[in-house]
């Protein structure tokens, strides 16, 4: 057995054929299983009901990497932003958002990001890689642990919203959600976990051919190609008729909920003009809801926040347009955890 194999990228049928080859029973195999995606457990030491020998076996032949909890703060609205440390000395960050009626985690997919986003912190960081499939699923669960810790209560809610984009992280974020709701994992709805992209067409496509459970959430910002592209480079070979076309796609696949995001830049997407090219837009997709999101600032980018009243006609007309929208508050901006803003600030 290579001695770099990552034990939790077995299958469970892989794990029983382990077993057998050292002259273990099949049952051993559902144990590791359940101390691995149920019980957490981030040694073989801590798998307390195999032998010692089969656990000296395991150490030797596997290894059980696992993300590890480097810095935590927690905002004045009771957020809880946590930087987590990868095996291999990488940093991400995941948040968890309380509400009234949720609890929701923020989690990440990539370390860094290569869309730059000229709006987003992540943006300006360079993409260090991928995060596993196992590691996303260690966000979860060690928000999870706050969750319960801090409000006595399970996450209701999985938001892909954090650093990286998801689509570009495809198969691990794809096989990370299927741990999270699997029976034999976290059992959660995927009805209750949203994965956002800022657009990328064929793999929204993708999406639908795999029939996926999940919501789904389109990070718009802007309502025509020439201002998106600004702000977005990822536009220019993921325009909006294409993105249009996808997310049309994605639904006749899945039915699944579809929300559009927006956030309103001050004298740059946030006219009546701007809200009557939304509303076009809204009508050629199959979407539920259009999020309105408060700006954010960051140090590198000279955005700025639209004035109340602003952002409240803006609103009202797409309401009167029989828009269904609504404005999402910005949580846990003192830390730095709200949208757009993480980016692994020391």
């Amino acid at each position: 057995m290579l001695s770099d194999k990552n034990i939790r990228h077995l299958s469970l049928a892989e794990l029983e054929q382990y077993m057998e080859t050292c002259g273990e029973k099949k049952f051993r195999a559902a144990q590791v299983w359940e101390w691995l995606w149920q019980k957490h457990a981030h040694s073989f030491d801590a798998m307390t009901n195999l032998s010692k020998e089969l656990r000296t076996r395991l150490a030797g032949d596997f290894l059980l990497p696992a993300l590890s909890i480097q810095a935590v703060q927690q905002s004045e609205d009771g957020t809880v932003k946590s930087r987590f440390e990868t095996h291999d000395h990488h940093y991400v960050e995941g948040v968890l958002i309380p509400a009234e009626s949720r609890l929701t985690a923020c989690v990440s997919s990539q370390i860094g990001c290569s869309l730059s986003c000229r709006f987003c912190a992540t943006g300006y960081m360079e993409r260090k890689r991928n995060l596993l499939y196992d590691e996303i699923y260690d966000e979860v669960v060690l928000i999870n642990q706050q969750s319960e810790k801090n409000y006595q209560k399970k996450l209701s809610n999985i938001v892909f919203m954090g650093m990286g984009e998801p689509l570009l992280n495809y198969k691990n974020v794809l096989k990370a959600i299927e741990r999270i709701t699997a029976p034999d994992g976290l059992a959660m709805s995927p009805r209750r976990i949203t994965v956002s992209t800022a657009g990328v067409a064929k793999m929204i496509q993708q999406l639908g051919d795999d029939e996926v459970r999940f919501k789904l959430a389109l990070s718009l910002h802007a309502t025509n190609d020439a201002k998106r592209n600004q702000i977005m480079p990822i536009n220019e070979s993921n325009n909006i008729r294409a993105l249009v076309e996808a997310l049309n796609y994605f639904y006749r696949k899945t039915g699944n909920e579809i929300t559009l995001e927006y956030i309103l830049f001050k004298d740059f997407n946030d006219s009546l003009k701007d809200a009557d090219e939304l509303i076009k837009i809204f009508r050629q997709v199959p979407a539920d809801l259009v999020n309105i999101i408060e700006y954010n600032s960051i140090d590198n980018a000279q955005f700025q926040k639209p004035e109340e009243e602003k952002v409240e006609r803006f609103i009202n007309h797409l309401a009167k347009n029989r828009v269904n929208a609504r404005l999402r508050r910005s949580r846990g901006k003192d830390i730095d955890a709200a949208c757009g803003q993480l980016a692994n600030k020391s």
